[in-house]
């Protein structure tokens, strides 16, 4: 176990719990809150018996969302900038989740704005503005990837793309809308692997949280 990922990178360890046994994670858990008894301890992927191990052990110290298959233990890190998670469909908010609540547990505040895929593009152009005050986006998406193409052409900030696993057939489980993000004529898109909430709310967290503490007059940290 890293106990010294913080001092490098200013974000303790988070636990990847899937294939992980409820003690596994309970016992992780444990070793990381003493270790950062002033920070946010998030594990990601818990499964359902895990999630319940984890509220057996914490009680109301721990902070479980079943849909994100997240759990957080301890005071979340004071937040700088903000990071608007912009979900396609009702489909996505797993990966959505599981993002927003990293991005917190990585010092920036976040807004999940649900249900703005592009087959109902009026939806989105009536929570523009409401995106465009964040200092970074992340747009969840599965079908055929769409929504941060749409997006990258709308907005200035920063946008990370998470390309999700939902979608009929030959989706292939995400690999369609990957690619489509991967090709997008949208400058400005970056792009993470299929399903991956967390490794775009950690980069969004970082972007944001460095423009609020510059914004704060703290420094870049």
């Amino acid at each position: 176990m890293d106990t010294a990922r913080a001092s490098r990178t200013g974000d303790p360890e988070v636990i990847f719990g899937q294939g992980k046994q409820p003690a596994q994670v309970v016992s992780i858990l444990q070793r990381l809150t003493a270790e950062h008894p002033d920070r946010a301890v998030l594990a990601t992927r818990c499964a359902d018996d895990a999630l319940r191990a984890c509220t057996e052990e914490f009680g109301g110290r721990a902070q479980v969302d079943p849909l994100a298959r997240t759990v957080v233990v301890g005071p979340w890190p004071t937040a700088f900038g903000r990071v608007a998670v912009v979900c396609a469909g009702t489909s996505d908010l797993p990966v959505a989740r599981e993002c927003a609540t990293t991005v917190r547990a990585h010092g920036a505040e976040t807004e999940l704005v649900a249900d703005v895929g592009v087959a109902g593009l009026h939806r989105l152009l009536a929570r523009l503005e409401q995106i465009r005050a964040a200092d970074a986006v992340v747009a969840v998406a599965g079908m055929e990837g769409a929504l941060p193409s749409v997006l990258g052409g709308l907005v200035a900030a920063p946008l990370v793309a998470v390309p999700t696993s939902v979608g009929y057939g030959l989706s292939m489980d995400g690999t369609a809308a990957l690619l489509a993000m991967l090709n997008s004529c949208a400058p400005g898109v970056t792009v993470v692997n299929v399903d991956n909430g967390y490794g775009a709310g950690v980069a969004a967290a970082r972007i944001a949280r460095t423009i609020g503490r510059l914004r704060a007059g703290e420094g870049a940290r």
